[in-house]
């Protein structure tokens, strides 16, 4: 998936200050494209401990937050919503905004339209603005109708790279509603050969240290071995690389968290995606470990069969 979002990312608290002494509620409005994963991820909000609720006409959407709920809440809203168009839409998030007593965002869920036709294929569902025309009609269309709403989303994941676990991780990551005190960070390893990381925040390429690939003994091996490990940083060039790649990262990351930016994935490539990628990987999240923030790491290629 591209994860990608605009530079602000709200808080990730389940209330916050509101100014006047009191504290907000959670209010995430979850949208996007038909295919896209929205009922997945209200799901996920569920498990993470929002109250979600699906297809709830717009002009309920304020009456659904007075009495105040006990939890902060997860709304799934599209274009099948009764009394929706993208104005409507972002009318109301206008005025949730408005609310001191809400921190209200939108979350869109987006993906590419050959993998959305894909799947409505492979679940022999009809696109619901396609009834009677090819699939891929009702998805340039829907774009359409949802392009004002994208363009005023507060966070948009791109799901089409993303499994379901992915997708847990990346909601965990910047919805999940313990308080943080940095910035949340991913390190992921991924294949050149498999296209770069939809999600990847900052890539690095790593194609220039010695590969173990071609030493028939390591071929089999990935690089969280200490054997594969010790060949990639035999390699001249590595602590220089390291180095200097921890430099440039310590001075970013207290930016990017006083820029509201609450997560963070820090990708490194190679060819295949199982050995220097993955060695670098491991070691990079280690050094952040060691400085204090809280870090996953992710082998998107590493199970892939080397050719």
């Amino acid at each position: 998936m591209k994860v990608d979002s605009k530079v602000e990312t709200r808080g990730v608290s389940e209330t916050s200050p509101s100014g006047d002494g009191g504290t907000t509620l959670r209010v995430v409005l979850v949208t996007g494209l038909s295919g896209a994963g929205r009922t997945s991820c209200l799901k996920v909000l569920e498990d993470l401990g929002y109250e979600a609720v699906d297809n709830l006409p717009l002009p309920l959407v304020e009456r659904l937050l007075d009495p105040r709920p006990q939890r902060p809440i997860a709304i799934g809203l599209d274009f099948r919503t009764r009394g929706f168009d993208s104005e409507a839409l972002i009318g109301e998030l206008e005025r949730l905004r408005a609310r001191p007593d809400l921190d209200a965002t939108i979350l869109f869920l987006d993906c590419d339209s050959e993998v959305l036709a894909r799947r409505f294929t492979e679940t022999r569902r009809r696109h619901p603005l396609a009834l009677d025309r090819p699939v891929g009609d009702g998805i340039d269309r829907e774009r359409q109708l949802m392009g004002p709403v994208r363009e005023q989303a507060d966070d948009i994941i791109d799901t089409t790279a993303l499994s379901a676990a992915d997708l847990r991780r990346e909601l965990r990551n910047r919805l999940a509603l313990e308080r943080r005190q940095s910035v949340v960070l991913t390190v992921l390893s991924f294949s050149y050969r498999h296209g770069l990381p939809r999600e990847a925040d900052l890539v690095f390429d790593v194609r220039f240290l010695e590969n173990p690939h071609y030493d028939p003994l390591l071929r089999p091996l990935d690089g969280r071995d200490p054997r594969v490990g010790a060949r990639v940083s035999s390699d001249d060039d590595f602590k220089p690389f390291l180095d200097n790649l921890t430099r440039l990262l310590a001075p970013l990351l207290p930016r990017y968290y006083s820029e509201g930016k609450s997560y963070l994935t820090v990708a490194i490539g190679c060819t295949g995606g199982r050995h220097r990628s993955v060695f670098v990987a491991e070691e990079l999240a280690r050094w952040l470990g060691e400085q204090g923030h809280q870090v996953s790491v992710h082998h998107r290629d590493m199970e892939r069969s080397p050719s």
